[in-house]
């Protein structure tokens, strides 16, 4: 939430006006902090350094939060391990310097040859969730000769206290063995020959605000560990996921590093097993702002519609979870950079100044920010109080974790672009799609 601040009336990003980044890189435009990302990371590295697990602990970035090398490579630079679900991710993080060995693969629905790729490049572990899953890895293991090290994801059916599309640790959601069953299928998985179990994982929701539900499915995770013991089943590693949550709304509390892990902390700092953590969120997502500018703004009798250049294949959080999202000004464009964020023929800028020049800013008012997109539910914001004309630029908050990384091309709309602040320098990590590009590997019919 704090990612953007204001100096000479105008928003800015580290050393970097956001007016500036609009004009040069035009909109809609994710934007990223380097600062904001080292930061969020040093916050969980300090806090195992200072209950004394640090030596003994492995952060592995969710990357399906934010999957964009430049922001892989930050992590990677500090050390960071990676949490992967897919093929594709694997991809990524090695393209991003990555180390394999510090590879943690989940998702309920790998692939064989998703398996024998992360096999032949020595990840650190499989989280399997299904026996289905084990056999197919011990097979795969098998034709290429090797072990496969594994934990099996425990589903604790803990109550994460989250929105039900990303709570994950129930009985009813699609992830992980269920703890009755998973005593059972330890022993199964120890008795195959190309099995080499390691570890035990959770994970039971994302944007957890409150610290006990995580720590009561730590207290099910040990009681599961101790008993495995007793048939010489050795654990070597505990995985207690991600989920910590962040701050969306001005006036909502989310806990720091610290108050998240503490409770957990306070339970395993008397065990001897590795400890990973799998945060996505809360690293990248107030690291993030999306950038976006009024096209048109279009009054009613029952609503104020501010029509927007970024939509909800850009930002699929609002339609999706009816996510909230700050929306603020951004103010003071810098000169000579026009209104409009894209290519213009000729004639069409002269017509639109006009058009500024004749209706200055509206007093505030209520204004519903919707997209361009042929769809009722393309909205990133209701109820807005903002003083607005045509033109302004807007930047929507809180949006580095599942924003771009959940964009899509519907309506044959280009992915936005993306750039990394990084002190007074900003770096395009991903250029802007071109309409062209989105239809180079269909063909026509002969």
């Amino acid at each position: 939430m704090t990612l953007a601040f204001e100096r000479n009336g105008s928003l800015c990003v580290e050393g970097v006006s956001l007016a500036d980044i609009a004009a040069r890189f035009g909109t809609p435009c994710y934007v990223y902090s380097r600062a904001a990302l080292t930061a969020a990371f040093l916050a969980y590295t300090d806090t195992l350094r200072a209950h004394g697990v640090i030596d003994r602990s492995m952060v592995c970035y969710a990357i399906k939060a934010n999957s964009n090398l430049a922001v892989l490579n930050v992590f990677a630079r500090l050390g960071a391990g990676f949490d992967i679900v897919s093929g594709g991710e694997l991809a990524r993080v090695l393209a991003a310097g990555g180390s394999p060995d510090k590879i943690v693969f989940s998702g309920v629905g790998k692939k064989p040859a998703e398996m024998a790729e992360a096999l032949k490049v020595g990840i650190h572990c499989f989280n399997i969730e299904s026996a289905s899953e084990l056999a197919t890895l011990n097979e795969v293991a098998e034709s290429l000769g090797c072990i496969a090290r594994i934990s099996l994801r425990v589903n604790p059916d803990v109550d994460a206290k989250t929105h039900p599309y990303i709570s994950t640790g129930l009985k009813s959601n699609k992830f992980g063995v269920a703890y009755t069953e998973a005593h059972a299928i330890y022993r199964h998985a120890a008795s195959l020959r190309n099995i080499k179990v390691v570890g035990i994982d959770c994970h039971i929701g994302s944007q957890l605000l409150d610290p006990a539900p995580a720590a009561e499915a730590v207290d099910k995770l040990l009681s599961l560990v101790d008993a495995l013991a007793t048939d010489g089943i050795v654990i070597e590693h505990i995985d207690v996921g991600g989920g910590m949550g962040i701050t969306y709304r001005s006036d909502e509390a989310a806990p720091s590093a610290a108050e998240y892990l503490a409770p957990m902390l306070v339970k395993l700092a008397r065990r001897t097993e590795k400890l990973i953590f799998e945060p996505g969120r809360s690293l990248v997502g107030n690291a993030g702002l999306l950038l976006t500018r009024v096209d048109v703004l279009k009054p009613g009798e029952v609503k104020n519609f501010a029509i927007v250049d970024a939509a909800m294949n850009d930002l699929m959080r609002p339609a999706m979870y009816e996510a909230w999202h700050e929306i603020v000004k951004v103010g003071n464009s810098p000169a000579g950079a026009g209104v409009e964020s894209r290519p213009r023929t000729a004639g069409t800028l002269h017509g639109r100044e006009a058009v500024l020049r004749e209706n200055p800013a509206l007093p505030p008012s209520i204004y519903e920010i919707v997209g361009p997109v042929c769809e009722s539910g393309d909205w990133l914001g209701h109820d807005r109080s903002l003083a607005l004309s045509e033109g302004d630029l807007l930047a929507i908050l809180s949006t580095g974790a599942y924003g771009m990384a959940m964009a899509s091309n519907y309506n044959t709309r280009p992915r936005a672009a993306e750039v990394m602040v990084d002190g007074n320098d900003v770096h395009l990590i991903r250029q802007r799609e071109a309409v062209a590009q989105l239809f180079a590997l269909e063909s026509l019919l002969p």
